[in-house]
């Protein structure tokens, strides 16, 4: 990869940073597009995420952001506007800087992990699923499983307001099918459900609790993670063990990579010699 006057630079907005693995996927990608940009990760403490972001509006060489825990929902709000289904959950992954320095918000991470599942071979319409976790990429998965044709959708959280916000944007998209859907709150046991994901940091540490009761989990369920370090999480060696199909993180941002170089780069990287996308 050539850095030079005219390279565009994306930055990971993230809070730690040393487990990101989007740059090392995203930059051979770049190379292999014939797209000169680069993304670097970018340490910024929920504190400091507001001028952070509004250091980024007078960054001329600064093509946009990724963003991932624990910025999601805030860098929304910072948004000049949203896109898409952004705009219903209130929570982006992915800022393009426009050339007067405004901001645009996309959310792509439930775009991503239902590619990711169906990548697997899991189906999704018509079946049930436990998400564990109300935060942007929770939000996010949810938006994409309700898109994509769930049946019954059950959210777990630590904090019952925070699950009850969630539901209550999920119920907007879901007034817009036309099949029913059945949304609920309730325990983070799989016990029942054909599709068990955790979408909380648990598991990212060594010695963290398990996000999910992992006695229920049973062979012929699907049980998905989105922590992408380590790859196999102590959730997903206690689903091995039980006989049910694992999907790891890597799959979510695997199928995102493309789509955060097109929305960010528009037509500088659909014009882009080598495009093989």
């Amino acid at each position: 990869m050539q850095i030079d006057g005219v390279t565009a630079v994306l930055v990971h907005l993230a809070y730690p940073a040393a487990h990101l693995q989007t740059p090392q996927r995203f930059n051979p990608r770049c190379v292999e597009r014939g797209v000169n940009a680069v993304l670097v990760p970018w340490q910024v403490r929920s504190e400091d995420l507001s001028a952070t972001m509004e250091a980024l509006r007078k960054a001329e060489s600064l093509a946009g952001a990724i963003v991932t825990i624990p910025h999601k929902e805030n860098a929304a709000r910072l948004c000049d506007r949203l896109d898409g289904v952004a705009e219903t959950l209130e929570v982006a992954n992915v800022i393009r800087r426009e050339p007067d320095g405004t901001l645009t918000g996309r959310i792509l991470d439930g775009d991503g992990f239902v590619g990711g599942l169906r990548a697997h071979n899991v189906a999704i319409g018509g079946r049930s699923a436990l998400i564990v976790g109300a935060g942007g990429v929770a939000l996010a998965i949810a938006a994409a499983l309700i898109e994509a044709g769930i049946a019954r959708l059950r959210v777990a959280n630590r904090t019952q307001p925070r699950a009850e916000s969630m539901l209550a944007r999920l119920r907007r998209l879901a007034d817009n099918r036309s099949t029913s859907i059945v949304l609920e709150i309730g325990a983070a046991d799989p016990a029942g459900f054909d599709i068990a994901i955790n979408a909380t940091s648990l598991g990212m540490h060594e010695g963290d609790a398990l996000p999910m009761l992992a006695e229920s989990i049973a062979p012929g369920m699907t049980v998905a993670e989105v922590i992408m370090m380590p790859k196999i999480t102590a959730l997903l060696r206690e689903a091995e063990i039980r006989g049910a199909e694992t999907v790891s993180g890597d799959a979510m941002i695997a199928g995102q990579i493309d789509p955060f170089i097109d929305f960010v780069l528009g037509p500088a990287a659909n014009g882009a010699a080598g495009d093989t996308a």
